[in-house]
């Protein structure tokens, strides 16, 4: 495997790949990522919803959902939240601020438009209609939650995950192949899953697909017995109180907490030594 400085340098060179890119491209490989990652997610909510202990819930889902990165890094694909290691390109001077800033923007578009398609497929395709409609009830339930962050929060636990996501990108680039990358990624992953730290891209399917269900009366009435904060879950709600501050967060979890960082213990100077 490569050594954590030798990640460093060939973190350079992928973040030059990234920006080379053509604007078509990052939106095509910015949809699929945005479909891998609303993926895992129907996954992990599909496979928890049925378990009535929530520790276990939570810990099943946590298991299901590193899939998804797994797809975005071994099938090909572009991840706005990985992306945040990009700077480190920046940094040294070999991809321009605007350069980065425009990967993200259309890699972000790409990633919205992939998890709403699949979102928007899981409602029309009857997914939640699953175990008596108790899929579209979670659903709804964690849409809800979301939705009622507060801004501040919403930031806090944007940094957390976005601190590990890129934490296991970075795991995944030391390992040579396929098998010890996703062993490399798997636990990062689960452990913000398992935390319920705030992913953007993640809840760019978890708040649209929770606002598809509730539009629904059935599932709404059924939901709103047990889920108190029903009437929190808006598109209002959903940019002001997560996706927004819940982005913000993910920047400077990835971005500050591991490209910044690791750029200053390895690359900076260097060439003054």
């Amino acid at each position: 495997m490569y050594t954590p400085a030798e990640v460093a340098s060939n973190v350079i060179g992928i973040g030059r790949t990234k920006a080379s890119l053509k604007i078509y491209q990052m939106l095509m490989l910015g949809f699929l990522a945005g479909m891998f990652i609303a993926l895992a997610a129907v996954g992990c909510n599909t496979i928890s919803c049925s378990i009535q202990t929530a520790s276990v819930a939570k810990f099943v889902g946590a298991a299901i959902f590193p899939v998804g990165l797994a797809m975005v890094l071994l099938a090909g694909s572009e991840l706005f939240t990985g992306n945040c290691l990009m700077i480190i390109s920046v940094l040294e001077k070999k991809v321009r601020l605007y350069e980065m800033l425009k990967n993200w923007l259309f890699v972000y578009i790409g990633n919205f438009c992939g998890s709403i398609f699949v979102a928007a497929l899981v409602y029309f395709g009857g997914q939640f209609d699953l175990f008596g409609g108790a899929l579209a009830v979670s659903t709804i339930k964690v849409a809800a939650a979301k939705a009622s962050l507060s801004f501040g929060k919403a930031i806090i636990l944007g940094i957390l995950c976005n601190f590990l996501v890129c934490i296991a990108v970075w795991i995944s680039f030391a390992a040579k192949t396929v098998g010890a990358k996703f062993a490399g990624l798997f636990m990062p992953i689960m452990l913000f899953v398992g935390c319920g730290f705030e992913h953007s891209v993640a809840n760019m399917y978890y708040v649209p697909a929770g606002l598809f269900a509730v539009s629904n009366s059935d599932y709404a009435a059924a939901a709103a017995e047990t889920v108190t904060n029903i009437g929190n879950l808006t598109w209002g709600n959903f940019f002001l109180h997560n996706l927004i501050p819940v982005t913000i967060g993910n920047i400077i979890g990835g971005m500050v907490l591991v490209g910044m960082m690791y750029w200053g213990i390895y690359l900076k100077g260097r060439d003054a030594k």
